[in-house]
């Protein structure tokens, strides 16, 4: 049986969709019933501060595919973030009776948190941090649900790429990662599910526009996770919840990159 820790990043969309969270959930208690390995989830919600911004009439500015966040903006995104799109997920967990806690990166400093790049405002990088919190959640046999909200050195509130937040938090513990999105995995030529996937194989697929678009940065942002972790990761789909406990088993249902 795996008991290796295993870190579950589930994109924003997915938020959005209450069917999906609900069997998500159900996925969970059930497997954790029958199985000793912890599950920790790492989320974002973008969706969910577009929403906001439109709301407070509020321009949203990326820059290289990251959101600009002015400081008077972080508490706006912070509510959104460690608030609304946190306990959403931490309701669905209580609803399937799954013993759950909602956390920010900063809780018990499961990761530490530096400004990336001043032009971006309060955007953060996470690092690796202390464990002791995490662990004795996981030990008790808690489901920590982790928005990607960090906290500096100085006190300020960063808002944290939650695909990076999810390698940090996977580094803390040692633990696999799964990136949890709306895409089942990289598909071939003939649009058959590629189960695992080098970066020479990426590169052909890229010279051949079978890799293209959209999915050029998924593929990207997978490569960098897994070489920042420094083992395997891989992408899978939440759309098909019904999959999610092979997942979970440690088998394979999307594609896993390999460095």
């Amino acid at each position: 049986m795996n008991n290796i820790p295993l870190v579950i990043k589930l994109g924003g969309a997915v938020l959005s969709n209450t069917s999906v969270l609900q069997q998500l959930f159900t996925t969970i208690q059930a497997y954790q019933n029958k199985s000793h390995r912890p599950l920790i989830i790492v989320h974002g919600g973008g969706y969910l501060v577009d929403d906001l911004m439109d709301k407070c009439h509020l321009k949203v500015v990326k820059k290289e595919g990251l959101r600009v966040t002015p400081k008077s903006e972080i508490p706006l995104i912070t509510g959104a973030l460690a608030g609304t799109a946190n306990k959403l997920l931490l309701a669905e967990a209580l609803k399937q009776h799954l013993p759950s806690v909602g956390l920010c990166l900063a809780d018990g400093n499961s990761c530490k948190v530096t400004q990336m790049d001043p032009e971006l405002g309060n955007v953060g990088i996470a690092s690796v941090g202390d464990p002791q919190l995490l662990t004795h959640l996981l030990e008790a046999k808690f489901l920590p649900i982790i928005s990607s909200i960090g906290i500096d050195k100085k006190g300020e509130l960063m808002n944290v790429n939650a695909d990076q937040a999810a390698v940090a938090i996977a580094m803390t513990l040692n633990a696999q990662l799964v990136l949890l999105s709306d895409v089942s995995g990289v598909l071939d030529g003939k649009g058959n599910l590629i189960s695992t996937l080098t970066p020479t194989l990426a590169d052909e697929l890229m010279a051949e526009g079978v890799i293209n678009g959209g999915m050029l940065v998924k593929v990207k942002a997978a490569f960098d996770a897994a070489k920042e972790l420094g083992r395997p990761i891989e992408v899978a789909s939440w759309r098909y919840p019904e999959k999610l406990e092979t997942l979970f088993s440690g088998k394979n249902i999307g594609t896993t990159f390999c460095l």
